[in-house]
């Protein structure tokens, strides 16, 4: 089968998502094509010699074919006409804005492009932390309490909080912009760096030394492929370079101990958040552990380079996926109904 992998993309996460592709091409073993889109939402065709962090900070990049997307796929153009890029199966790597909140989801379905990645509803509820609670609490999944920061609701900030708390942009990832705050004076400080990057805010209980474990899989018809299930090692929180330095190769991951009835606990939450809305893409399930109780605490539908490092023969579970996965059902369009007007006196 044939890959293209999507990645960059107008997102804070540009960079990283830049890293998940570089680190895909070295330990998925496929026939594959990478496609940049540029912050623009220009896309370019990399050579797999040429997938390096050079060619992207150096802009080189632009020196390489530009491709056109249309119905049925990426094109190129050239003097004879137009060529398509070779692909039965793209594979969304776009981290936060675009490729996990719903966008490229719609560009693949609207083209009737096959992909692995969330779908579009899948985007929407996993993107924003407040929803992926509602959703969380509707399927029978335990979350932390918490409150929002509304930048244009003058009510939400003057609410009350118990300190220490935590503050995270609502709509973003990869540990950016989250700050612990220990008392009132540092309050404003983080709300500030928080409205950085976004207008809603969440407010959690900060509880120190709370345990964190990740656990990714995915559905390939009716049954649950999970990797093993990681404790990362973190200082205070689990911060920008303790996350991404995992999964780039430079760490390696062992399974934490945990006794049977806690895994279970680990596996049920996972299916209940899984099935049936996230079919079709490989996710990573952040949770905490308190009390010997796992509640979520986020849902990564594109994890740092698909969570390969958590699977034991990560290749043979993708290919898996791959071919298991199905786009939205064509509607069928007859026009029937215009034809009955036609046939009517009163022709429309």
């Amino acid at each position: 089968m044939k890959y293209a992998v999507i990645f960059g993309a107008n997102s804070y996460e540009h960079e990283i998502s830049i890293v998940s592709a570089v680190v895909l091409k070295k330990v998925f073993r496929a026939d594959m094509s990478f496609v940049y889109c540029d912050s623009l939402g220009h896309f370019y065709l990399i050579p797999k010699d040429k997938m390096n962090a050079k060619t992207f900070s150096s802009k080189a990049y632009l020196k390489e074919k530009e491709l056109f997307l249309k119905q049925g796929g990426f094109f190129e153009k050239g003097l004879f006409g137009e060529k398509k890029l070779e692909c039965e199966m793209y594979i969304n790597l776009v981290h936060g804005k675009d490729g996990e909140d719903g966008k490229f989801a719609s560009l693949f379905e609207f083209f009737k492009l096959a992909y692995i990645g969330p779908r579009i509803e899948a985007s929407v509820l996993s993107y924003n932390k407040e929803l992926t609670k509602i959703y969380a609490q509707k399927v029978g999944v335990k979350t932390l309490p918490y409150k929002l920061l509304k930048s244009y609701d003058k009510a939400s900030l003057a609410q009350d909080f118990d300190f220490p708390c935590i503050i995270k942009p609502a709509r973003l990832g990869s540990s950016i912009g989250i700050s612990v705050v220990k008392d009132k004076d540092e309050l404003e400080y983080a709300k500030d760096v928080g409205f950085e990057f976004d207008e809603e805010l969440l407010v959690e209980p900060f509880i120190k030394d709370i345990k964190e474990y990740n656990l990714a899989g995915c559905m390939i018809k009716d049954d649950f492929i999970f990797s093993m299930i990681e404790e990362p090692r973190k200082k205070e929180l689990l911060d920008f370079e303790q996350k991404y330095l995992s999964f780039s190769g430079n760490n390696e991951v062992k399974e934490a101990k945990l006794d049977e009835a806690l895994k279970a606990q680990f596996y049920e939450a996972f299916k209940k958040i899984c099935n049936p809305l996230f079919k079709g893409a490989l996710i990573r399930c952040d949770f905490f552990v308190i009390d010997n109780e796992v509640y979520i605490n986020e849902i990564n539908p594109n994890p740092g380079s698909l969570a390969n490092y958590l699977f034991d023969d990560f290749s043979v579970v993708l290919e898996r996926l791959a071919r298991s996965v199905k786009n939205e059902k064509k509607v069928k369009t007859d026009f029937a109904f215009l034809h009955s007007i036609n046939g009517s006196k009163g022709k429309l």
